[in-house]
């Protein structure tokens, strides 16, 4: 499929435009998340990219061809000449990016570095299912300089029944072998473990397997759904226009909560939890770096195999073509992408928010929550999440711990304090 084609199809059906408070220009690109190979040897049943309502990915190339990744990596370094970072994030992703083999991957992480020059550091990440990590290719990646993020439904077996691959066998297997490998061999290249909330499973069983697994970090995240196509556990019910949706039930914030007290109680030295950590430092009014959280703008643009230039694959679950921008990397610089409206959208902060979060108490914390999450058929992302009431109720139990953990001490205000307090909610 061709550029044009992925162009033509960038606005939902029947929508009116959908990037409420888009601004042109904004903060520059940190964050390279480059498709090295757009397929994958696993079939997992939930797949949002694979099993969603996008099919862009049918149409470009299985990997990215030499010439694809050369241009990916004189763009990057053009880019970060222009605006100086000191340091800049490369994730090398899919697809399963183990299929082009770890010595290709190594080989373009060391052409970022190259011509990002050395006086700026290139933090290089794979992430991987784990089934395809052996020591030899792990070996590789680290000596290299590349760290390994796995993603696992949970530790153990009976967490990962939807995990097969396209003849249905059980991946589990493979990628506990490989994630015990990185742990054992290689623990500095060892970046953690991505897991997708089911709340379904008991949270803190959940959460213990994962420690046996000895991840340095778990990112907990969301599964992709949204006003129109809810996730599993939630209703299909409209959006509030004022504060969280009320008598909305709270399935995820509930399962997050459980594991938050189980790794609060041991004093966050088992593993870090990004999503926790992060929400804890937007109370305390430090800043934060996540796409679910925050008001921090987005900085993390995707390279596709046929250089398609992207905005982030959780868009995907929206509707097919919602990531595209109708630009790539042998026509356009990374600039041309950030004046993209899509692209200024996410980093306007509040002013792309819907009412309803623009007057929340939680606003500096919740930040709206992850921006696909906040689409509906007809009318964009101009809602709260999905999973409002949820992040209510995370948000106000982990203020609760926090409040309880410091006190006494004079009264907390700002946003820890009236998430503790309930203040100003309707």
């Amino acid at each position: 499929m061709g550029v044009t084609d992925v162009a033509r199809r960038g606005s939902p059906r029947g929508a009116a435009y959908p990037y409420a408070g888009a601004r042109p220009g904004g903060v520059p690109f940190g964050q390279f998340i480059v498709k090295v190979h757009g397929r994958c040897n696993l079939a997992c049943r939930y797949c949002y990219l694979y099993e969603g309502p996008d099919r862009t990915w049918r149409g470009r190339p299985a990997a990215a061809a030499p010439e694809v990744l050369d241009r990916a990596a004189t763009r990057i370094a053009e880019h970060a000449d222009a605006h100086g970072p000191a340091a800049l994030s490369l994730v090398l992703h899919g697809g399963e990016p183990l299929l082009v083999g770890a010595a290709r991957l190594a080989a373009f992480a060391g052409l970022v570095r190259e011509r990002a020059g050395r006086e700026r550091t290139v933090h290089a990440t794979v992430q991987t299912n784990a089934t395809l990590l052996t020591e030899r290719r792990i070996a590789t990646l680290a000596r290299h300089s590349i760290r390994v993020g796995v993603s696992l439904d949970g530790g153990r077996p009976e967490h990962n029944t939807l995990r097969t691959d396209h003849a249905g066998r059980p991946s589990w297997p493979a990628a506990a072998r490989g994630a015990r490998l990185l742990a054992e061999r290689h623990p500095e290249a060892y970046a953690g473990i991505l897991t997708v909330v089911d709340p379904r499973t008991e949270p803190v069983e959940l959460y213990e397997s994962l420690l046996e697994l000895r991840p340095p970090a778990v990112d907990l995240l969301l599964p992709h759904g949204n006003w129109t196509a809810p996730p599993p556990g939630l209703p299909v019910m409209d959006p509030p226009r004022h504060g969280p949706a009320a008598g909305r039930p709270t399935p995820y914030g509930d399962w997050l909560s459980a594991v938050f007290d189980r790794w609060w109680s041991a004093g966050h030295r088992e593993t870090r939890i990004r999503l926790f950590e992060e929400c804890l430092a937007l109370l305390l009014g430090l800043p934060a770096a996540t796409e679910s959280l925050g008001l921090d703008p987005l900085n993390a643009v995707v390279i596709e195999t046929d250089g398609s230039i992207e905005q982030v694959d959780s868009l995907k679950s929206a509707y097919d073509g919602a990531a595209a921008t109708g630009l790539d990397i042998f026509r356009h610089s990374f600039d041309d992408a950030l004046a993209h409206p899509g692209v200024a959208a996410r980093q306007s902060g509040a002013s792309a928010l819907s009412p309803a979060c623009r007057t929340c108490p939680l606003l500096s914390v919740c930040g709206g929550g992850n921006y696909a999450h906040r689409y509906r058929e007809g009318d964009g992302f101009t809602h709260p999440s999905v999973y409002c009431a949820d992040l209510d109720r995370l948000i106000r139990h982990v203020a609760k711990r926090l409040t309880e953990a410091t006190a006494p001490g004079p009264a907390v205000t700002g946003p820890l304090g009236a998430a503790a307090t309930g203040g100003g909610i309707r």
